[in-house]
């Protein structure tokens, strides 16, 4: 299996949500499915029914997680040399060159993706786009409302 990248602070998050689910999730669910089948016929018992598939999500969830930390690839961009190049994990400052409005990125892996609060997948299209830049180049990346061009203003490893 392929090793993928993850930041220490995403590999710390997964490890919480993955003991959450097991030591909290499943329990629940579990007896939920007790107290479901508890009322009878089970054919005709939507609870039932409802427990049994959300046990199914959590325990894909549990296996997912599990994959993800044995084929973790942990990048520690503080520990590594840099010369403001846009690698896996540092941080980027962009200005947008039309409205002159700052936006902070950080480049992350799949499980740690979330592009509302700036954590963008490494093999997503922007973050393509940025890797292997420097602070003072200009990048031009396609969105779904037009091409938008941004000068790297700063790099971070944090």
């Amino acid at each position: 299996m392929e090793k993928e990248p993850i930041t220490p602070q995403g590999l710390e998050k997964i490890k919480i949500e993955l003991q959450e689910r097991i030591s909290i999730t499943r329990p629940k669910i579990v007896s939920a499915i007790s107290e479901a089948r508890a009322h009878g016929d089970l054919k005709e018992n939507a609870e039932y029914h409802a427990a049994k598939e959300e046990q199914g999500h959590n325990e894909r969830r549990i296996q997912e997680i599990e994959t993800t930390i044995a084929t973790a690839n942990i990048v520690d961009v503080a520990k590594i040399k840099n010369d403001n190049k846009v690698i896996f994990g540092s941080t980027i400052i962009l200005l947008n060159m039309e409205t002159n409005e700052k936006k902070k990125y950080r480049i992350v892996g799949k499980d740690e993706a979330n592009a509302k609060e700036g954590l963008l997948f490494y093999k997503s299209p922007i973050a393509l786009e940025l890797v292997s830049k420097h602070t003072g180049d200009f990048v031009s990346v396609k969105t779904p409302a037009g091409e938008k061009n941004y000068e790297i203003i700063e790099v971070k490893y944090i």
